[in-house]
């Protein structure tokens, strides 16, 4: 097959469909897509709300208790808590609908969604954690946001195995980390980021098997270093001093410091661990892999992935899914499954498509909430061979009378979910965090939009007048609702206000931390933006032969290629016009041993 180009539904833009995944699409018998990559992803982010939680009565019946919740009280759906949906005390079945081949698939499913009781919030197994959302096994935490098996951790995201944490994001098997970014196995870690067995130290950059160390970058096995620059151990901690960590405008212009410093050594051109013909990022064991990014665990033979662990194999367009997940397209949250397709949150299941939060199933079309069922089509109970006979009319009806969004765009067979389908406002889903639009620009392009609700609280301290100093704060903080920096005015889920919790406190107290100024939502985009974006682009390594073409970086060993310029070429989330240095996976090792 040759490759095919076509005009994105969405964004207009060219694409590319390449021969193997002609090869894929035949193999699992779905047509090839008529939306560009990011777009597919932007459409199926804008179905998984995670951060923005809300308080509202459970709808069981009998229950008048108030639970939390990731639908707002507005939203018209049907919203269980966590144990009466799983109890047996209701039958999805009884919602079960004949299909209409008089309008839509596609509408008739969202009507099917909003009868069948959801879950209020994915919750699992919490002790005194329930401000936690999609997560499962945590003791003592408070707005946790994709993180499991943690104990005492606050305002983090993608926190595992990990405890005493704050203001993290995608942190493992750690203690005591603050504002810490893609680290594993680190203790007393503060403002850093691709750290692996670092403790006791501040402003670090790609370091592993390093303690007392500030402001370093690239550094293998240090210790008393600052911003690289070797020290005794006396030496070490009376220059410390001098950078005043408890005073928190001290810390702002540490930040710019540090980060004009990282910029003067070379970044690997992608984090790629026991990969083989593969692209991406942040890939763990992947083989024949291409656009795939946080990938852990392994994968192979799959494309446009992104979240994915333990063994999945021959995937594509697939997103938060794992446990040997295999034969899947475009599905959001498979834990595990196989031959799941434009569905989201289904478990142990396979045989699946366009149906939501199903379990233990197989052989299902446009089902909401089952449990140990097969051979069903809207929640309505089929044979096998009636199911057989349904499911190709259903198909050919998806494309003979297909879904067209406010948008124009049209959603036959082979599509995802329509966005504007969706139970949650764009602004409430993670499509805000990757993809972030004003107000106006996503009204204009069909999305939703929920604009904040009103409070009934009053700023009692303004984000400039909070203490510099932790030793500055007294217990009656914890009365206080302190105005967000951002005021509601960003883009960020901004909450406007904040108060701090004795949790919290006691925190800030241990690690002599200053108070921060921004609301927790405002400070986990603030460590997002620090990520990778979900993007490639074909560059060539900036190793000049003795040091980087910049000039900034000069090489401390020999290179394979010689004393002439590197011509080793690659695809890389770093942007063209980005400053940082990027060098090919040679080169890099050559410098960071």
């Amino acid at each position: 097959m040759n490759s095919e180009t076509k005009n994105c539904q969405n964004c207009k833009q060219v694409f590319t469909i390449e021969p193997d995944d002609f090869a894929f699409y035949e193999k699992v018998k779905v047509p090839p897509p008529t939306f560009c990559r990011e777009c597919r992803l932007q459409r199926r982010m804008a179905y998984r709300n995670e951060r923005a939680l809300y308080k509202r009565v459970c709808d069981a019946p009998g229950h008048t208790e108030e639970m939390i919740s990731v639908f707002s009280p507005d939203k018209p759906d049907r919203i269980y808590d966590h144990k009466a949906w799983w109890s047996d005390a209701w039958d999805p079945m009884v919602y079960g609908k004949k299909a209409d081949f008089s309008k839509p698939l596609f509408t008739q499913i969202r009507e099917l969604w909003r009868e069948v009781p959801d879950i209020a919030i994915l919750n699992i197994n919490p002790v005194n954690s329930d401000y936690c959302s999609i997560t499962e096994d945590n003791k003592n935490c408070y707005l946790v946001i994709g993180g499991d098996y943690n104990e005492d951790c606050l305002y983090s995201a993608f926190v595992f195995n990990s405890k005493d944490c704050m203001d993290t994001y995608w942190v493992l098997k750690s203690e005591l980390n603050y504002e810490t970014v893609d680290s594993t196995g680190c203790s007393r870690l503060r403002w850093s980021r691709y750290c692996e067995g670092c403790y006791e130290s501040a402003f670090l950059f790609n370091c592993k098997n390093c303690h007392d160390c500030f402001g370093c970058v690239n550094l293998v096995n240090g210790a008393y270093q600052i911003f690289n620059v070797k020290y005794s151990k006396e030496a070490y901690l009376e220059k410390l001093k001098e950078f005043n960590l408890s005073d928190y405008d001290a810390i702002e212009e540490l930040k710019k410091k540090f980060k004009l410093h990282s910029l003067k050594y070379p970044r690997r051109f992608t984090k790629a661990i026991q990969s083989v013909n593969s692209i991406g990022d942040n890939l763990e064991e992947t083989k024949n892999c291409r656009f795939c990014f946080e990938v852990g665990g392994g994968a192979e033979d799959s494309a446009y992935i992104w979240l994915a662990y333990s063994n999945v194999k021959n995937c594509y367009d697939c997103d938060h899914f794992g446990r040997k997940s295999e034969n899947s397209c475009e599905a959001s949250t498979i834990y595990p499954g196989s031959r799941v397709f434009f569905s989201k949150f289904i478990f142990s299941s396979h045989d699946v498509y366009y149906s939501y939060n199903c379990h233990n199933s197989s052989y299902l079309f446009g089902c909401i909430g089952l449990r140990s069922k097969q051979y069903c089509v809207l929640n309505k109970q089929y044979t096998k061979e009636e199911y057989e006979a349904l499911v190709p009319k259903l198909i050919a009806h998806m494309n003979t009378m297909p879904y067209a969004d406010q948008g124009g765009r049209i959603h036959g067979f082979g599509e995802f979910f329509p966005a504007e389908l969706s139970p949650f406002a764009y602004n409430e889903t993670i499509a805000q965090e990757y993809f972030p639009l004003t107000k106006e620009q996503a009204l204009a392009q069909g999305y939703r939009w929920k604009d904040a609700e009103e409070k009934n609280y009053k700023v009692t301290l303004r984000s400039e007048d909070v203490p510099k100093t932790i030793s500055g704060v007294t217990d009656g903080i914890l009365e206080q609702i302190i105005g967000c920096a951002h005021n509601g005015t960003c883009t960020e889920q901004c909450t406007a206000a904040f108060k701090i919790v004795p949790q919290e406190l006691a925190f800030y107290r241990r690690m002599n931390i200053p108070l921060p100024r921004f609301c927790s939502n405002c400070r986990h985009y603030a460590r997002a933006a620090q990520r990778n974006p979900l993007k490639l682009w074909h560059r060539a390594c900036q190793c000049a032969g003795d040091k980087s073409a910049n000039g900034a970086y000069a090489n401390t060993a020999p290179h394979p290629h010689g004393a002439g310029p590197c011509k080793t070429d690659f695809q890389t989330p770093y942007a063209p016009e980005k400053p940082e240095i990027v060098y090919c996976e040679q080169c890099y090792q050559a410098e960071v041993a």
